[in-house]
């Protein structure tokens, strides 16, 4: 590894959570993986957030006895990254399969890509068709490397409370609250400013999250297709920004932690209204309102419907290390958690979107009723939203500068601490001290 990639990991490594050190204690921290002469292996994985693969690992430990899994799941895909990070810049401690997140992929492609296998030396290429093609060719470099098993994608919808549009006077139901969103994000934000009208209360949880989907729909984001830094001087970005900017001033930001809704209380007592659900923060909505104290009853819906139409937010790949000592054993286990049998069984159990065109169409096929959000096919609303996505492009530090970047300076906004243009001054400023 050259100097510049080391730097820029360990740089990486330190503007995120360092909550994640503790996190990744309990992974793997000497050499991965382990086996025995009776042919025994012991795998290890790293995961992030919900990916649903509990009863996965028990399925496929019973389907090999000589298998043991020890699973690791850090809370969130930024921990996830300082975790990978600190480990590939110490040489020493990755799983056998680690799970890369979307937004931090830029940066493995970019300066780590031989920590991972290439996976055409255990056949993903006879499994290509199976994913969206944009997918698989995230993962795969200049040279033709493929380090990653797709797994999910992240469609995105509408999350609200069902009673606390009615408590407001607005329609509750699925089709009515998807044609009242309908529209662009000015028609989202003057929906809400009606509902804080009435309400005296949020619209949304946070700007943070907010701000990260209306990135996200752009064609470029945080950088252009050929990889170029595209924040400063970006107008249609400061034009984006503004407009939340001017909601969150008017009382529509909730100020919320991102991560952090009261332990899940937010969730349940009416703090917010809607909530922007990417396939796999389905998951992440139902766990905070049990955490919460809540349950179906609470009143969560999902809605086939997103401010500016398709969007893309998040997704992952599963990856084999170098390091492993099990690189054929692992690679098999990262290929069947991925096969489309295992992506709908994952999406039942955590709401993820599948990223194979087999499974996708089962979910819109069955269109099964998630009881958790008011009977809600979610699956076959995912399905929908997918329609017309593309991943946009993902330089090497744009979770960085999603995250602590526009991070700290949307959460002065939410805070009252500052204007929405002085929070724009702030967030350029955070980037020329950690990107330029």
């Amino acid at each position: 590894m050259n100097t510049r990639a080391r730097n820029r990991m360990l740089a990486t490594a330190a503007v995120a959570s360092v909550s994640a050190l503790a996190l990744a204690g309990c992974s793997s921290t000497g050499d991965a993986g382990g086996g025995d002469a009776d042919g025994d292996v012991t795998l290890t994985i790293t995961t992030f957030g919900t990916f649903g693969y509990d009863d996965l690992y028990k399925e496929y430990e019973e389907l090999n006895p000589n298998v043991t899994i020890e699973a690791t799941n850090i809370d969130t895909g930024g921990n996830a990254r300082t975790d990978v990070f600190t480990k590939i810049g110490a040489g020493s401690g990755l799983s056998d399969i680690v799970a890369i997140e979307e937004g931090w992929l830029g940066a493995i492609m970019a300066d780590a890509p031989d920590t991972f296998i290439d996976l055409r030396d255990h056949g993903i290429e006879d499994r290509k068709d199976d994913w969206l093609e944009w997918k698989y060719d995230q993962v795969t470099d200049p040279d033709g490397r493929v380090i990653g098993y797709g797994t999910d994608i992240g469609p995105s919808g509408i999350c609200y409370n069902g009673a606390a549009f009615e408590a407001a006077g607005m329609p509750s139901d699925r089709e009515s609250v998807a044609e009242l969103l309908n529209g662009d994000w000015e028609n989202y934000f003057a929906v809400g400013a009606e509902y804080t009208a009435k309400t005296g209360k949020a619209w949304y949880d946070h700007s943070g999250f907010v701000w990260n989907a209306m990135v996200n729909q752009l064609d470029e984001g945080y950088y252009t297709a050929d990889g170029e830094l595209n924040v400063e001087g970006n107008a249609e970005l400061k034009e984006r920004f503004e407009l939340l900017g001017a909601a969150t001033e008017g009382g529509q930001s909730a100020a919320q932690k991102a991560w952090d809704w009261n332990g899940g209380k937010s969730f349940v007592d009416g703090t917010f209204a809607t909530f922007v659900c990417p396939g796999w923060m389905l998951g992440v909505v139902q766990g905070q309102v049990e955490a919460g104290g809540g349950d179906a009853t609470t009143g969560w819906d999902f809605a086939d419907v997103f401010p500016g139409g398709a969007a893309n937010w998040g997704g992952a790949w599963l990856a084999v290390t170098e390091s492993s000592k099990n690189q054929e054993a692992a690679a098999e286990l990262a290929n069947w958690l991925t096969q489309p049998e295992q992506q709908v069984k994952q999406s039942a159990a955590a709401g993820n979107f599948p990223s194979t065109i087999e499974a996708q169409e089962t979910l819109a096929a069955e269109a099964t009723p998630n009881e958790f959000f008011n009977g809600a096919p979610t699956g076959a609303i995912l399905a929908e939203r997918a329609k017309g996505v593309v991943a946009q492009f993902k330089g090497a530090d744009d979770s960085v500068i999603q995250e602590n970047v526009f991070g700290p300076a949307l959460s002065a906004l939410d805070r009252g601490e500052t204007d929405t243009q002085g929070a724009w001054n702030a967030a350029i400023e955070l980037l020329k001290k950690l990107v330029d």
